[in-house]
């Protein structure tokens, strides 16, 4: 009966051991060597692929008129932050005073900063316009401190970047295999990223742009602790099974 109740205490403790994330899997780069004194010093290639946004529908859209300030819906000189702008409609249409509407979806913020100004242009002789995308966010969900929207005042951010302001990854973060889907269009591009990897350098560099989205899924530690969570915790289990056999054992040798 005793060793059928130890062979049960080794079993679950083994069974905990081995549901157990290694330690390099907490490390970035760990394959790549640079967090030792001696490693080689190397140079990675950051893309640096040329990446304009596009209007789309239910965009917010920030207007400077710098000559016309009452025309914009920000202006320079009281330096007032613009925080709602204009919506483009769902027919990807501005609605601005005197050019009435105009179609924006589509097009970068420089060719549609232009059209603007054209239109503008048959009823001002100085119609100089600024115009800016104020929603451009990514997405990250999964295995971070902080999901959520990220904002991209710059347009786009590295991965490294992204994780950083999501305040990094869990302890159930899987490192290995974390999922960027990027929104071009009509269609969803997926990619799967290593951090821990002899490529994790580049990896870590990948631009995100807006609308992209960033999944960090759990290891399989996290449904093991969860499952194990409901219950007693399993080290204290064993402690509670094995306390009165080693009382007793004690007890019978005095």
């Amino acid at each position: 009966m005793k060793k059928g109740i130890l062979y049960l205490i080794v079993g679950l403790i083994l069974l905990s051991i081995s549901g157990c994330t290694s330690a390099k899997e907490y490390v970035l780069f760990n394959e790549t060597n640079i967090t030792k004194l001696q490693a080689k010093k190397s140079i990675t290639t950051i893309d640096k692929t040329i990446f304009e946004y596009k209007i789309q529908p239910h965009d917010r859209i920030s207007i400077t008129m710098y000559n016309h300030p009452e025309l914009g819906t920000s202006t320079v000189q009281s330096q007032r932050e613009d925080t709602r702008g204009v919506l483009v409609n769902a027919r990807g249409y501005l609605r601005l005073p005197l050019i009435k509407s105009i179609h924006v979806a589509g097009l970068t913020q420089t060719s549609a900063q232009k059209k603007i100004e054209k239109a503008f242009s048959k009823y001002l002789e100085d119609a100089e316009v600024y115009l800016e995308v104020l929603n451009k966010r990514a997405y990250i969900l999964g295995e971070v401190k902080n999901v959520g929207e990220m904002e991209l005042f710059n347009e786009k951010l590295s991965l490294l970047q992204i994780l950083a302001k999501a305040g990094g990854f869990t302890d159930y973060a899987n490192r290995k295999s974390i999922v960027i889907m990027k929104n071009r269009g009509n269609k969803i591009k997926t990619q799967t990223v290593d951090l821990t990897n002899a490529n994790s350098i580049a990896s870590a560099n990948i631009m995100i742009y807006p609308n992209d989205i960033i999944y960090v899924p759990p290891t399989s530690l996290k449904p093991f602790n969860t499952e194990v969570s409901q219950y007693t915790p399993i080290f204290g289990l064993a402690s509670s099974i094995l306390n009165p056999i080693v009382n007793l054992k004690y007890l019978s040798n005095n």
